[in-house]
């Protein structure tokens, strides 16, 4: 693993129709971590995961991956990024094969048939679906359509790749696949994973670095040593609920 700085969020502050959504919110992410996301709701992750892809424009602040800065340059920024926002969404009477070739075609850097070919086959196998990438999307479980999302994430090479509740309605077996899943592309390719969960069990699982929001501002961020010291004997979400509450 790597310690390079990869994602950089600095001040970033929303204001709209009268509110603040978020307010002065900063921290980092380094290459080949995973970075637990969590906060109540209507805490605002949601809406600065939308800030990280550009989908919306910050009040002050500026999110930076890989040194390229989203507000400035939108396109190279995210160039290095692959998101599922919100649910993975797919032409049901497609294959999933079909379904990423499509999405294929949209990345620049793959500019032939033959290079948007080899990526779809190396992104199925890569989720353990290439069995069922001639399968129409309509039979997959949803678990199948969680990975086949991760599959269209990694279409573009990324460096970090962003999941908002991508374990929301998975079965243990389906939160089982995603989890190896995550760790497998953190070991084998240090690609860095934003992950915004309720799931604090699994989280612990897999984050190497926790940042957690409250109302819109910062409340902590640290490693996942740090908070389990923090935690002690209370238990880490014991501990999570009185920061909330407090």
């Amino acid at each position: 693993m790597t310690h390079t700085q990869l994602l950089d969020v600095s001040s970033i502050t929303k204001k709209a129709g009268g509110r603040t959504l978020l307010q002065d919110v900063s921290f980092s992410v380094r290459q080949g971590e995973v970075c637990g996301f969590v906060g109540p709701n209507g805490a605002g992750k949601t809406t600065l995961m939308r800030i990280m892809t550009g989908l919306i424009k910050p009040t002050r602040g500026q999110v930076t991956i890989g040194g390229v800065s989203v507000q400035e340059d939108r396109k190279r920024a995210l160039s290095q990024v692959g998101a599922i926002v919100e649910a993975p969404i797919f032409f049901p009477y497609l294959s999933g094969r079909d379904n990423l070739m499509n999405l294929a075609r949209l990345h620049p850097n793959l500019k032939s048939a033959a290079e948007r070919k080899a990526r779809v086959e190396e992104a199925l196998q890569t989720v353990g679906l290439e069995g069922r990438g001639g399968d129409k999307v309509r039979t997959y479980s949803l678990g199948m359509n969680q990975r086949l999302g991760i599959a269209q994430a990694l279409l573009g090479d990324p460096k970090l790749i962003l999941l908002d509740e991508p374990a929301n309605g998975l079965d243990p077996m389906g939160i089982r696949e995603l989890r190896s899943l995550i760790l497998k592309l953190r070991d084998e390719r240090g690609i860095s994973f934003f992950v915004s969960s309720h799931l604090l069990d699994e989280l612990q699982r897999i984050g190497d670095r926790f940042v957690m929001i409250k109302e819109g501002r910062l409340l902590w961020q640290g490693t996942s040593e740090e908070w389990k010291d923090n935690a002690g004997s209370r238990g880490l979400e014991e501990y999570f609920v009185e920061l909330m509450t407090s």
